[in-house]
């Protein structure tokens, strides 16, 4: 088995557990946040740490120039702020910045996706 065969293996694996993940938040939040072991006091510097970790993966994806990766990075971005966006309008609470971070990235993802095209046709 090569590198490469082990890299995707792995990374699959990593699918499956954030896919586990998601499922089991998604069925119970509560439930979930013991079964993972978070402390919703210790929250704000969780959420540090994953702004700090969309920050690298920003960079990542721009340094490495490819605009499919962009794309796609931003359209999950933009589910990410326009998800916090409902919680948020639901509960009657202040949304904007979620909505502004929301809709940078839905921009960011359509141009870059608008360029992958362009690229394709021999227009870029």
């Amino acid at each position: 088995m090569s590198l490469a065969t082990l890299a995707l293996i792995l990374s699959a694996a990593g699918i499956l557990a954030t896919g586990w993940l998601a499922a089991i938040f998604v069925a119970n939040p509560t439930s979930a946040m013991a079964k993972v072991e978070h402390l919703p006091e210790a929250l704000p510097r969780v959420m540090t740490d994953r702004y700090i970790a969309n920050l690298f993966l920003a960079i990542g994806a721009t340094l490495y120039g490819d605009l499919k990766v962009i794309a796609f990075l931003f359209a999950v971005f933009a589910f990410m702020s326009f998800a916090d966006v409902a919680i948020y309008v639901k509960r009657g609470t202040p949304y904007r910045p979620h909505l502004l971070g929301g809709i940078g990235s839905a921009i960011t993802a359509a141009v870059a996706f608008a360029a992958f095209l362009a690229q394709l046709n021999g227009a870029a």
